[in-house]
């Protein structure tokens, strides 16, 4: 048994954290390529502006580092030739926004421990030469701020009170890094939407061509790769209404041509001895007269349903269904109400119910058709039997037209093979859900899931 480390990498279970993350990810085209694309913008517009203002920012220091050594270097000499009586009145006019001056007293802090610091202190101590530098500090207050004592020629001492200051930013360089954002946030939803709308729209028109192939027809408008595909769209939907018409037409045509031959069989068989060939013969014509009209019927669901959507009692309906069996003779339990009007097509609804119960009496006895109203204005319908139910592998294509499970092919046991095709066409148009399992105690369940609500489509 290969372990997940022996597995081809296209095979392997993803990992819990990628698995996380796609859960993260939206589920539909138009928001995931938003996503990226938004993204990306933005962190390569948040980029530019680091790159802008980093750079900034160096060339800024630079000009301070080489201007301010140069101030403070002067302004120093500046104290060093005033006598001691008026350094004091100058020293608010030597001061400036990044630096400033303290006659007497020491330098505090600690020796500079970062990189910018220290080239800030040597880049001022040399400019100050020859003045003697006593000691240089760096303090918190303000942040990687510098004290620097220095002794002036008549043996007084000087502290420079310096600190770096970073680039200016203005508010309204923010508000516009926001705005340029926004308006790339929608550019590319706009983006996204030209491309992912004709995507929509081609998905919404494939739902809407249901079995009777009336979907609607897209505007062949727009770019030149979206009125190829709505054109090419609607070419199909001709081509397979076309198709299904023809196919329609040739069922018609080859019931109307055997109905008189049958009848003329008909007539001949009650001319015949009473016998068992007379007997066997009549059963043929009554299978041949079966099959061709269940299979025009068949082709009338796939042409298409012209029934329209009406708001009808469920439970009034089902109970009379009921009584109908009732009055022939077969046991059919109703279980469970709907407990309201629903909107549906009655006679769709009818002849799916009826094909379901008769396939289940067909090889069943105890048959129940169960109702239940679930959340969200929906329906549930159950036929169940006690049968022997149908191999797991055989529970889609009995859905399919004049398949049997049975092989003898015996049409008294086996049927056409049409009725639960037909029952499977009209739930579709009808935008309802037909599925079959069997049942776990045995038997077979047949359910039909619908909205009770909203108009099928059609």
């Amino acid at each position: 048994m290969p372990t997940s480390a022996t597995l081809p990498a296209n095979l392997a279970p993803a990992s819990p954290a990628a698995t996380g993350l796609r859960r993260l990810l939206p589920r539909s085209l138009f928001s995931r390529v938003t996503l990226i694309i938004v993204v990306g913008l933005a962190i390569a517009q948040l980029l530019t502006f680091a790159a802008i203002r980093y750079e900034r920012g160096v060339a800024m220091r630079e000009l301070m580092m080489i201007g301010i050594e140069r101030d403070i270097a002067s302004s120093v000499a500046i104290l060093d030739r005033l006598p001691a009586a008026e350094r004091e009145g100058w020293l608010a006019r030597l001061e400036r926004r990044n630096y400033h001056f303290a006659l007497g007293g020491s330098a505090q802090g600690v020796p500079p421990d970062t990189p910018l610091s220290q080239q800030f202190a040597t880049a001022i101590t040399d400019a100050m030469r020859p003045f003697g530098i006593v000691k240089v500090g760096q303090v918190s207050n303000p942040p990687q701020g510098l004290q620097i004592q220095v002794r002036l020629s008549d043996g007084s001492s000087v502290v420079v009170h310096a600190r770096r200051v970073d680039m200016p930013v203005s508010s309204w360089v923010m508000w516009l890094l926001w705005a340029q954002l926004l308006v790339l946030a929608a550019c590319a939803w706009y983006a996204v939407r030209l491309v992912t709308q004709p995507l929509a729209q081609l998905a919404d028109a494939a739902d809407e061509l249901g079995p009777d192939l009336k979907g609607q027809q897209l505007a062949e408008e727009g770019p030149t790769e979206v009125k190829h595909a709505a054109r090419a769209f609607n070419a199909m939907q001709k081509r397979i209404a076309g198709y299904m018409a023809e196919r329609v037409e040739i069922l018609a045509a080859i019931s109307h041509d055997l109905q008189t031959p049958i009848t003329r069989m008909r007539l001949r068989t009650d001319l015949m001895d009473e016998g068992q060939d007379r007997d066997k013969f009549r059963q043929d014509l009554d299978a041949m007269h079966a099959l061709v009209r269940e299979g025009v019927t068949y082709a009338r669901t796939l042409h298409g349903a012209t029934e329209p959507p009406r708001r009808i009692d469920a439970d009034a309906l089902f109970e009379s269904m009921v009584a109908d069996y009732e009055d022939s003779g077969e046991q059919v339990l109703l279980e469970g109400r709907a407990d309201g009007p629903i909107v549906t097509r009655p006679n769709a609804l009818r002849r799916i119910l009826t094909n379901l119960i008769d396939n289940a009496l067909k090889f069943g006895t105890d048959v129940r058709l169960q109702v239940h109203a679930a959340p969200g204005d929906r329906l549930t319908l159950a036929v169940v039997d006690n049968g022997p139910g149908i191999p797991p592998d055989q529970l889609e294509n009995v859905l399919k037209p004049f398949y049997r499970v049975e092989g003898s092919r015996n049409r008294n046991t086996g049927g056409t093979g049409l009725g639960l095709a037909i029952a499977h066409q009209l739930a579709t148009a009808m935008g309802a859900e037909l599925t079959l399992r069997n049942r776990a105690e045995g038997g077979l369940e047949a359910r039909l899931t619908m909205n009770t609500r909203d108009a099928p489509p059609g």
